[in-house]
């Protein structure tokens, strides 16, 4: 499979996690930044390019991996599809129903696929407890607490931005967890600057209740620390992996009548699980649990929660 990223900041990770992946035979990079390039093409040994028609127009080229700023997600999208190929996109997928519609349209009508790098369904911690849920393994999920903390490192993530650039993911995975089907209910407060906040989320489903707290306002000296608490019926897991100084640390524990018991779950790169998925569907012509439907779903709650903080706020 023949593969272009666009894109030299992030778009150089996931050309060093293509590199290796079988499947992929052909890898080529586009960019503005001649330094980059070229760096890329010493390193990896791909081809590069400055020019996009050059991507656009090359019909052996496959699949187009998208990972520019989320508000060119739609033009780029929308012109690949219509030349016959597939896209994976960064998230956000985008910031406006109308773009998420149009790059949907121009999906249906090219008849090729869209995925989007929902990765933390391939996460090993999230994924387990997926597979608990689906499995029955503690009884019923009544009760889901998710949290993601930062300090401020990733540019604005204040009331009007911080539930599409900071919770997208948790969005998509409550989602796929127990479905749309919910009220929801959010509360959320900005630094002084306005540039920073943090938002507990409420999500009220006739068997169950989700809360996603997000802060990317926490002291510099805390690390960046993803978690959940999971309730059910049975039992108890409790997850948080923290990065601090490039040190990660992690632990997902059980607790259930038969007492309390670290589970050690296979280390995976979520981020590499997610587009080696990607290839196999686009290889295969299989469903995807990271299709731009589900993306869309996470979207509509994170702009609609985004309406509720900024009116809030006013």
């Amino acid at each position: 499979m023949n593969i272009a990223v666009l894109g030299t900041g992030f778009g150089a990770y996931h050309a060093h996690l293509l590199k290796k992946m079988n499947g992929v035979d052909r890898l080529v990079v586009f960019g503005r930044n001649e330094s980059k390039l070229q760096k890329l093409k010493e390193e990896l040994h791909v081809e590069i390019t400055k020019h996009m028609d050059e991507i656009m127009c090359d019909p052996t080229i496959d699949v187009v991996d998208i990972c520019l700023p989320s508000q060119l997600h739609r033009p780029f999208a929308v012109e690949a599809l219509e030349n016959g190929k597939h896209v994976f996109c960064e998230t956000p997928v985008c910031y406006t129903l109308d773009d998420a519609q149009a790059m949907k349209h121009a999906r249906e009508r090219s008849g090729k696929k869209l995925l989007v790098n929902q990765f933390i369904k391939f996460d090993p911690a999230y994924a387990y407890l997926r597979s608990a849920q689906t499995e029955n393994k503690y009884g019923q999920l009544l009760s889901l607490s998710l949290k993601r903390e930062t300090a401020p490192l990733w540019g604005d993530l204040g009331l009007s931005s911080i539930t599409t650039n900071l919770m997208i993911h948790e969005l998509d995975f409550v989602t796929w967890l127990f479905g749309r089907n919910a009220s929801m209910s959010a509360w959320g407060t900005e630094s002084s600057d306005k540039k920073q906040s943090i938002v507990h989320s409420h999500f009220h489903y006739p068997d169950a209740h989700a809360e996603i707290v997000a802060s990317s306002q926490m002291p510099t000296s805390y690390p960046f620390t993803v978690g959940y608490e999971a309730y059910f019926e049975k039992a108890k897991l409790v997850f948080q992996e923290a990065d601090s100084q490039g040190q990660t640390g992690t632990f997902l524990w059980e607790y259930t009548s038969s007492g309390k018991n670290e589970l050690v779950l296979k280390p995976v790169n979520p981020y590499e699980e997610s587009l080696r998925h990607a290839i196999q569907c686009f290889a295969d012509h299989t469903q995807s649990i990271i299709d731009v439907d589900h993306a869309v779903v996470s979207l509509e709650i994170a702009l609609a929660l985004q309406k509720q903080l900024v009116l809030h706020r006013q």
